[in-house]
């Protein structure tokens, strides 16, 4: 995974109470257009796109690329988390060099309100501290979102700065890395 330094990807599935996180495969491309075309989930990125413009762009293995992770429960995709290199040109960094780890997500709105965006996000992140163990994470999303903004909390991101992007207000935060106790 050249993206995010030398890990290996794909990592092996991540298990938690209830969820997994896994690769991409060909029975989750149905629910990425779900996914992508959903107004709820669109909210707050930018909007849904057209459901026939994604059945013709959406590949047949949807996601597949190193920092996304599919969210499993019983066998079906009801969201991805993913870890990317915030693009420099954007505002909002905490590194000189910028290119900092951000988390991602999105969920399907059947599966909101149930902390699976906590517990598959935290997996995603302990992963991260495990393979990148000296990097921060960082996460811009809109003030207006708030179970996007208690999420962040929740996950132990602090505060870096608020800005405009994308003719929204935003709010940007890091996650430090943790220092193992000794």
């Amino acid at each position: 995974m050249t993206e995010l330094g030398p890990v290996t990807w794909p990592p092996a599935p991540i298990r938690t109470e209830r969820l997994v996180l896994r690769q991409s495969e060909a029975r989750d491309r149905a629910a990425f257009i779900e996914l992508f075309a959903s107004p709820e989930v669109g909210t707050y990125l930018g909007g849904p796109r057209p459901r026939d413009e994604l059945e013709r762009a959406v590949p047949e293995v949807p996601g597949r690329r190193p920092g996304v992770f599919v969210i499993d429960l019983d066998g079906a995709l009801i969201g991805t988390v993913s870890l990317d290199r915030r693009d420099a040109e954007r505002p909002g960094h905490v590194r000189p060099d910028a290119r900092e780890a951000e988390l991602g997500y999105m969920l399907l709105p059947k599966a909101w309100g149930r902390g699976y965006a906590t517990e598959a996000c935290a997996a995603a992140l302990d992963w991260f501290a495990d393979v990148r163990p000296d990097e921060p994470v960082v996460l811009c999303t809109q003030t207006a979102n708030t179970c996007s903004m208690r999420l962040a909390a929740k996950l132990g991101f602090t505060e870096v700065e608020r800005f405009e992007e994308y003719g929204a207000d935003q709010w940007f935060g890091v996650r430090s890395p943790v220092t193992p106790s000794g």
